[in-house]
């Protein structure tokens, strides 16, 4: 039950309705006997730094940032994480008491939860020719989880609006001593999908409500040698697994980066994991 006591944790996002998280977060509280409660709410455009400030006004113990602001928040918030910095996106807000003064830090979870997520296949992947669709802020996540913990012989970033894509790759660029970094233009990128053991999809396509959608049209081009993985976890499989399985590549879905990622975040606000039989039903749930 809530009251006049409950501390709010709040998702920052449009859309939001989709999101897996209320339910994962408020079942972890409860379990562990928290007066915490987890909201996730609609931000329209324009709006979101008045919603960061909220955060300190309403006394919010944090919160979770999704599309499309992952990055729009970084310069409204009074703290950044190193990985944050680093990665120039921010997944999760921390609200902190500085002598009376309220202060929101940013961090970024998603770039050791995309890596959790692997599983076992992550050394079959190490060091392998890899593809990421997008340049948003899960890009930068997932990019900078790949440059540091898997070290890509050539990693090559396909977008629909390459000046982003070019940026994100500038910003990462110090990560990158060995060049494996490369913008290549959707239209010209036909080789290099089939020729990739990893492919990333970091954007939003196949997002509910757009289901039907996929950052890469041609599923000729997919193969059994390749590993599919796709942030994307609502729908469970979307467009891009269903037809990367069926030209026999191994798949991994977004359910496992989110599970991880909100595990750490959890952490953030609580000092706490999200008890293990919380986050196995969850994750069976979803």
């Amino acid at each position: 039950m809530l009251s006049s006591r409950t501390r709010l944790v709040y998702l920052l996002g449009q859309p939001v309705a989709h999101s897996r998280s209320p339910a994962l977060h408020n079942a972890a509280f409860r379990a562990l006997g928290l007066d915490l409660a987890y909201a996730a709410v609609p931000v329209a455009s324009g709006e979101l730094a008045a919603a960061v400030r909220g955060l300190k006004a309403l006394g919010a113990v944090g919160g979770n940032v999704t599309v499309p602001y992952k990055e729009a928040v970084v310069p409204l918030v009074d703290t950044l994480s190193e990985a944050a910095r680093a990665i120039g996106a921010v997944n999760t807000l921390v609200v902190h008491d500085d002598g009376g003064r309220k202060l929101v830090e940013g961090d970024n979870t998603d770039a050791a939860g995309f890596l959790d997520g692997f599983g076992p296949q992550r050394r079959l992947v190490h060091g392998a020719e890899t593809v990421v669709f997008g340049a948003g802020g899960a890009a930068r996540a997932a990019v900078y989880a790949l440059l540091t913990g898997l070290e890509p012989s050539r990693l090559t970033i396909v977008a629909r609006t390459p000046e982003r894509a070019e940026a994100l790759a500038n910003a990462l660029a110090p990560l990158d001593p060995n060049g494996a970094l490369e913008v290549v233009a959707a239209t010209d990128a036909r080789e290099r999908v089939r020729e990739a053991r990893l492919l990333v999809n970091a954007s939003s396509a196949g997002m509910q409500p757009n289901a039907q959608t996929t950052p890469w049209d041609d599923d000729a081009d997919f193969g059994p040698h390749q590993l599919a993985y796709d942030l994307v976890y609502a729908p469970h499989e979307t467009r891009f697994l269903r037809d990367a399985r069926g030209h026999g590549a191994s798949t991994v879905g977004g359910l496992a980066m989110l599970g991880s990622q909100a595990d750490r975040a959890f952490q953030r606000w609580t000092g706490q994991p999200i008890p293990r039989e919380v986050l196995k039903a969850w994750l069976e749930t979803a």
